[in-house]
């Protein structure tokens, strides 16, 4: 779903039920760098999803690296027969996907039904967006936020994302405050953290965030 989000090629990296990278670019080899760039330590071992066929480029950029799943639309010549060469990992195709129009969560003696979220809301069209402060933003920037607002949805528990020119660049997740989020998506992006735009599954009402 995280790969699917998008109408532009994008790959998502995941690890334990978070993305440690997310990007978008021209071309789905292009995207898997850039995904990749955002966390390599804990992309090691991850599934590779990806909303376009597998190039024989993005294969060879996987063959590189540990991975356990890889899931796609489809493979482009020579992608499957790269992929498969390499031990212990399971390739996979999804012939179509659509988002479920509701979700089912099993909790101790029942399941839980709720609605999808389809990132349809009008909070989440930029338009209805309203800046409150600092000076004009460029394209640019506007669309790095609207990537990072899609992007986020993604992450679990107290989200922080960071991201810069359609991929991001640090995630900060599964933490019990959002400060010690904030803090693990600086740390992972570094110096790219510079320049980057934020997004968050919350808000931020005190400084220290």
């Amino acid at each position: 779903r995280a790969a699917y989000d998008f109408n532009e090629p994008a790959v998502a990296i995941i690890k334990h039920a978070n993305p440690c990278g997310i990007a978008i670019a021209g071309d789905i080899a292009t995207a898997h760098q850039a995904a990749h760039a955002c966390d390599s330590v804990s992309a090691f071992g991850g599934v590779v999803a990806a909303n376009r066929a597998v190039s024989k480029k993005m294969a060879e950029q996987l063959s590189e690296i540990f991975t356990e799943v890889v899931i796609a639309p489809g493979y482009e010549a020579g992608a499957f027969e790269i992929l498969s060469q390499k031990q212990n990992i399971r390739i996979l195709e999804i012939s179509q996907y659509s988002t479920p129009k509701e979700e089912l969560r099993p909790i101790s003696g029942g399941v839980l039904i709720q609605s999808s979220d389809a990132i349809d809301a009008p909070g989440d069209d930029s338009i209805s967006w309203k800046q409150v402060s600092g000076g004009s933003i460029s394209a640019e920037v506007m669309r790095d936020l609207q990537f990072a607002w899609r992007s986020v949805r993604a992450v679990k528990s107290n989200a922080i994302l960071l991201a810069h020119n359609g991929a991001s660049v640090g995630v900060g997740m599964g933490q019990v405050n959002r400060v010690d989020s904030a803090k693990l998506a600086v740390d992972r992006a570094g110096v790219r953290a510079k320049g980057s735009v934020a997004a968050s599954d919350a808000f931020f009402p005190f400084a220290d965030g």
